[in-house]
């Protein structure tokens, strides 16, 4: 049984997502970025002026899914399943770091699980070489 026992308490909270243009030019501009298969991960570490957020400990993610993917309801079909992805594999990346997952068309037919786990490297790359990566 799946019901809503547990429908508010694993929502992937606003908090957690990248919400603002500039956040995610910055993200663009500044940060690095990691090709897996499927996705493309930008990721930027955050400094000490960003960290008054309520997320200042833990990343913020947001996607990027462009019209060349499909028609809205592709898009909006990717978007989901990736939100699902990292709500399930938010725990892979620790740390102050922001990530914008760019998908191809691809991840539309992936299987979940093979997703997920796409997801979860990401997250684990972003956090791994945001961490060393020089100050600028």
């Amino acid at each position: 049984m799946s019901g809503n026992v547990s429908a508010a308490s694993s929502k992937f909270p606003k908090s957690k997502h990248l919400l603002k243009h500039a956040d995610f030019q910055r993200v663009y501009q500044d940060g690095r970025r990691q090709f897996t298969g499927n996705l493309t991960v930008f990721f930027l570490r955050r400094t000490v002026l960003l960290a008054g957020t309520t997320s200042a400990g833990g990343p913020r993610v947001g996607f990027t899914v462009g019209k060349v993917l499909g028609g809205s309801v592709e898009r909006n079909r990717i978007r989901r399943r990736m939100r699902e992805a990292v709500r399930l594999s938010a725990q892979a990346c620790e740390g102050p770091v922001d990530v914008v997952f760019n998908p191809r068309k691809s991840v539309l037919t992936l299987p979940f699980a093979e997703l997920r786990d796409e997801v979860a490297r990401g997250l684990r790359l972003a956090a791994q070489r945001a961490r060393v990566a020089p100050a600028k």
